[in-house]
């Protein structure tokens, strides 16, 4: 059985104890900093079974993005993970030279690549789980980070700094959907600080760049947090499940989560898709239970009248307003699955499609 995070967090202080005696070489500054020890801080966010951090990643690779010197891309390396470890010289303490003496003492093989962030990249691939620590605040522009990892990576562990008073003023902005642009050295003297949210401007953005919350916990200055000074340090960590995977599946070309089957159209607005009346996909999360996340179209109602949606030939349930619903259902231990519903709409000589329900995530979980 693989180690739960706190056996995990007990495996990275041993493993950071290992890295402090090969960090005497080298004619370069270290990061000074200790990377693993946000496993203690994930021992307080994970929560259930997310506590399986290892089973959440299952087979797929690892990104370890700001990586610093690949103290946490090496430890999950070391705990049977493949990880791409990410950074960019120019912002990197040593120039990524730290991370790469790493890799050759310790003979591993950690995929290391060099990219700017700030620079509208591109992500390629598909990744089980980004590691996502302490950067989203130093980046120009974090909406794009976000978007990207959702588009390729299905679950992301975020730490931010977060405040909740504005610095002038003594304003609470707390719960407004906001994030404070910090002067060019206003906090610890670094010009590669930029935003700060509010608690509520993460989760906003969060769910905007289609990431859904799993945990969320806050720890430090929980009181009157600000962007600015040391004393007023708020960071919030956060496990989030990519709802953009689900946008991107193709059934010409299934990966490892899954594969749309039948019954679905095209991709509109970079959010959801019109399903037909039957429909299916297979999932491969491993799940106890099925979900599905829809709106319902107030003239698809006025087609069909009351709305059954049944999967897998199971019990039906009965829809009869427009809105947005949940359908969270056993999974039955399938990885296949079958919907249909009663009636749909259309098609029209205007539009050939049959229309059921809008459909912006489908997962186990």
């Amino acid at each position: 059985m693989r180690p739960d995070i706190h056996e995990l967090a007990v495996r990275a202080a041993e493993y950071h104890e290992n890295l402090v005696q090969l960090k005497t070489a080298g004619d370069f500054a270290w990061y000074p900093y200790d990377s693993l020890g946000n496993f203690e801080n994930l021992e307080r966010l994970l929560t259930g079974g997310n506590q399986r951090l290892l089973d959440l990643i299952g087979n797929s690779k690892v990104l370890d993005i700001g990586c610093g010197d690949g103290d946490l891309g090496l430890f999950l390396e070391a705990q049977g993970c493949h990880v791409r470890a990410i950074d960019h010289p120019s912002t990197n303490m040593n120039a990524m030279r730290g991370v790469r003496h790493l890799k050759a003492a310790l003979g591993a093989q950690l995929e290391i690549s060099e990219m700017d962030l700030d620079s509208q990249f591109q992500l390629e691939g598909r990744y089980g789980m980004a590691f996502f620590l302490g950067i989203l605040y130093h980046l120009k522009n974090p909406f794009h980070a976000l978007e990207q990892l959702s588009r390729h990576t299905r679950y992301c562990i975020l730490s931010t700094r977060v405040a909740r008073i504005a610095p002038e003023g003594n304003v609470d902005i707390s719960a407004l959907p906001v994030a404070y642009l910090l002067g060019h050295r206003e906090t610890n003297a670094d010009p590669t600080n930029f935003w700060v949210f509010s608690d509520a401007g993460l989760r906003r953005i969060i769910e905007r760049a289609n990431w859904h919350v799993m945990d969320f916990v806050t720890m430090g200055n929980t009181v009157n947090s600000d962007p600015v000074t040391p004393e007023g340090d708020e960071r919030a960590y956060c496990l989030l499940r990519s709802r953009a995977i689900f946008r991107t599946f193709r059934p010409e070309a299934p990966d490892d989560w899954g594969e749309l089957l039948y019954g679905w159209h095209k991709v509109e607005d970079n959010s959801w898709r019109w399903t037909m009346k039957r429909f299916a996909a297979k999932l491969n999360g491993g799940g106890t239970h099925l979900r599905l996340e829809f709106f319902l179209h107030e003239a698809v109602l006025a087609a069909t009248g009351p709305l059954t949606l049944t999967m897998n030939g199971g019990e039906a349930r009965v829809y009869d307003q427009p809105g947005h619903y949940v359908y969270f259902v056993p999974a039955g231990g399938a990885s296949q699955f079958e919907f249909e519903l009663s009636g749909a709409l259309g098609p029209y000589e205007s539009d050939q499609r049959e229309l059921g329900l809008l459909v912006s995530e489908i997962t186990t979980e």
